[in-house]
């Protein structure tokens, strides 16, 4: 028994250590394990990451979506609020309208009413509605002799009437006849017709800058030969070699000048240029000039048919100073077109058309029985 104990204990001994050696196996695997995890979770958070990355994106494109669809709603609020605004100045101008139009009815209403009066109140009334309504005609028009004929169709009406108390509207009648007739007013049918003439005639204008219309007249050919001809000639009187060497250098000389001068106008001209753009016009250009020229007449033209005379005379005023300021004023056509616009502009007068005011003062007074 003593003698075996000494060797069972090496082997326990060697039996022992085994036991670490697991236990580091064991720590080398919980440590891959804990490696896989990280990687694992670092991999998710990668993917987390990019998800959000992503989610940001779409936020922003949506944001960006949002702010360019409220921006559109805003743009079509406004157009909606203009488009509203608009609505409801024409609904104030219908509303003027429609009281103007029921302000007149009442006044027919009221002449009908009138109708079961006497014989002269009811020519009386009716005499002073004529004369309204002739009156706002002959503004419309801009004619005075709608309202001419209109109070001589009521001076004939009371003439056959023979009524005393309506002498001094017959009186009045004639000094408004008399005073109408003799103011100043602008024939307008006359100057659209002018300025129409004025349109057509505006593509046969030259421009400034058109061949021929620049510079000065070229000399008459042999001018410059006519000045050497000139020149004193040698002096037969004079011995000495030297003065006529120099005579005859100084007549060669002089003859060279001349000729290289008379060459030179022909290709060379010198000009004064006080309005550089009228010359720098192109072909382009210059139809469209003709165009605006004609659509600046065509605004006159119904400025004058809209009895706007001083509109009228603006656009005239600014036509003249383009023809002027772009065509050749030396030229027959432009010379005739300026002198037309300027015709033209001193018969445009913003004269008034007269109003029979005495004549309806006296009707008031008549049909007030006073």
């Amino acid at each position: 028994m003593s003698a075996e104990s000494p060797t069972s204990s090496p082997q326990v001994a060697d039996e022992r250590p085994p036991a670490p050696r697991a236990s580091a196996g064991a720590g080398g695997a919980l440590l891959m394990l804990t490696l896989v995890v990280a990687l694992v979770a670092l991999l998710m958070s990668g993917i987390l990451w990019q998800k959000l990355e992503q989610t940001q994106k779409e936020l922003a494109r949506q944001s960006a979506e949002s702010a360019s669809d409220a921006k559109d709603a805003r743009s079509v609020a406004t157009e909606t609020e203009s488009q509203f605004q608009e609505l409801q100045a024409r609904l104030s101008v219908a509303e003027v309208r429609l009281s103007e139009v029921s302000l007149q009815r009442s006044q027919l209403e009221e002449l009908m009413v009138s109708v079961s009066r006497s014989r002269d109140d009811h020519l009386v009334q009716e005499l002073e509605s004529t004369l309204k309504l002739a009156q706002q005609q002959a503004q419309l028009t801009g004619s005075a002799q709608l309202l001419i004929s209109a109070l001589q169709s009521a001076d004939n009406r009371i003439s056959r009437a023979v009524q005393p108390r309506l002498n001094p509207v017959q009186r009045a009648i004639a000094r408004d006849i008399e005073r109408i007739k003799g103011a100043a007013l602008t024939d307008i049918p006359a100057l659209a017709n002018r300025l129409d003439e004025l349109i057509k005639v505006v593509d046969e204008l030259p421009m400034a800058n058109a061949v021929g219309a620049l510079g000065r007249p070229v000399p008459p050919a042999g001018a410059a030969r006519r000045e050497v001809a000139d020149l004193p000639a040698e002096p037969a009187m004079d011995p000495g070699w030297w003065a006529r060497v120099r005579h005859t250098a100084e007549v060669l000389w002089t003859r060279v000048w001349a000729d290289v001068r008379e060459e030179a106008s022909d290709l060379l001209r010198v000009t004064r240029i006080d309005q550089p753009e009228a010359l720098l016009l192109a072909p382009e250009q210059a139809f469209m000039l003709r165009q605006n020229l004609k659509m600046q007449l065509l605004n006159a033209r119904l400025a004058l048919l809209a009895r706007q005379i001083p509109q009228a005379q603006a656009d005239v005023l600014t036509a003249s100073a383009a023809v002027r300021r772009y065509f050749d004023e030396e030229a027959a056509p432009t010379r005739h077109v300026l002198k037309a616009l300027a015709q033209v502009q001193s018969e445009m007068t913003s004269t008034d058309l007269p109003r029979p005011t005495e004549t309806l003062a006296a009707l008031a007074t008549a049909a007030g029985g006073r």
